[in-house]
């Protein structure tokens, strides 16, 4: 009887408990994937920073740690926003500070000892980049254009760097200078100044910055892009630049593409047709650089910082940063590129020259880059009187395609 009368007590419905709605917002948690979500969004956005500050630190790191020249300081400047950039590669077995380059360096190089090559500009090339955005141009100047050069006359085009870099460390040393990095750096400067006054002149166009490339950066280059692709119409085999290439498309590492860029025996053209090696050489680069993805992976960037570091000069109040994303928008075949003509051949004191009309070069310039460009002054260039200037060769048919890249002889 009193366990029936316990029973119904455990039985006894009492009031429940108040539970919260689930839809409540007041108490809302997220679901596990919204969880998810929202940790890989923070991750995200604290990799992006992370890159953003990686990439700029190189940036800054290219432009403290290249070196630079006060050669155009007080140079007039292009105006519309228009930037005008001469590339300029010397023939030089030397570093920067005029020290010998190291003996397994010379070999790969396949070019002789330091003595050889001087201070020839042998690699002269005008980037033209619009500031309105459309298409950009270089010019090639052929280094045996003669023409004249302010303080000494007519001469080589690709002579003006080597004799006013002799000249001034004369006169320092006459001045009862010392031999060393401070006369070298001395004479380099003044030879910049002259190369790029004498381009200037020849051209009638304002120079806004320069790059300076040693001989052996050509071969840093190629490799730190992991190789540079080119396309040749015929197989070629020279012993002088140790040039032996099949024909057909092919990407060359840092040895095959500085003996790209430097033969010039075995063709047709002789050094016309080596302009069209370094201009299919650059083609092929900016190419790479932006089919490698080569400005937005850190470590390719370092590659190329680490390059500049070591081969190339720039101007001082160049804004390195600024130009390394305005050159991702110059690859990808957006650039063209010409090679100036000449008139025909001929000879001064003993050596093969180029023959050029001055006023028509200027004119070609100015109708290329646009109104905006003055033609500048100057009278053509009569050719040598002895002997009698010869016409140049017929030019070359329009070159295949290999791969999306021209070919070339």
């Amino acid at each position: 009887m009193s366990a029936h009368r316990r029973k119904p007590r455990q039985t006894t419905t009492t009031r429940p408990r108040h539970r919260p709605s689930r839809r409540s917002p007041s108490h809302h948690r997220p679901s596990r994937r919204r969880r998810i979500g929202r940790a890989l969004l923070v991750t995200g956005c604290a990799l992006a920073v992370m890159a953003g500050g990686g990439a700029w630190y190189l940036y800054r790191d290219l432009a403290a740690g290249i070196a630079s020249s006060k050669a155009l300081e007080g140079a007039e400047k292009s105006k519309f926003g228009d930037t005008n950039i001469l590339l300029v590669g010397l023939d030089s077995r030397r570093d920067q500070n005029g020290e010998e380059l190291p003996e397994e360096v010379l070999d790969q190089l396949h070019a002789g000892s330091s003595d050889i090559g001087g201070y020839n500009a042998n690699t002269l090339i005008l980037l033209h980049v619009p500031g309105d955005g459309s298409r950009a141009k270089a010019f090639s100047v052929p280094r045996d254009d003669f023409v004249d050069i302010p303080g000494h006359g007519k001469d080589k085009i690709k002579k003006a760097y080597g004799l006013a870099k002799e000249r001034k460390q004369e006169q320092l040393v006459a001045q009862g200078a010392k031999g060393g990095r401070q006369l070298e750096r001395a004479g380099r400067e003044a030879g910049r100044r002259a190369q790029i006054e004498t381009v200037r002149n020849f051209l009638g166009v304002p120079v806004d910055h320069f790059a300076e490339l040693n001989l052996a950066g050509f071969h840093h280059l190629a490799d730190a892009l992991g190789g540079v692709p080119v396309c040749l119409n015929k197989a070629v085999k020279d012993k002088y630049s140790g040039a032996d290439f099949p024909a057909g498309p092919q990407t060359l590492d840092g040895r095959q593409s500085l003996a790209f860029v430097r033969q010039r025996h075995g063709l047709e053209r002789g050094d016309l047709d080596r302009t069209k090696r370094q201009q299919a050489f650059l083609a092929g680069a900016t190419k790479k650089l932006n089919s490698a993805g080569t400005f937005t992976d850190p470590v390719k960037l370092l590659r190329l910082v680490d390059v500049a570091k070591q081969d190339v000069v720039t101007d001082e109040g160049w804004d390195l940063t600024a130009f390394v994303k305005q050159a991702k928008s110059l690859s990808g075949g957006r650039v063209e590129f010409t090679t100036l003509p000449i008139e025909g051949f001929g000879r001064n004191h003993g050596e093969d020259i180029n023959v050029v009309d001055d006023m028509k070069i200027k004119r070609l310039i100015n109708e290329q880059i646009g109104p905006k460009a003055s033609p500048g002054s100057g009278a053509p260039s009569s050719p040598p009187s002895s002997p009698e200037a010869a016409p140049p060769p017929p030019s070359p048919s329009a070159p295949k395609d290999g791969g999306g890249i021209p070919c070339v002889d």
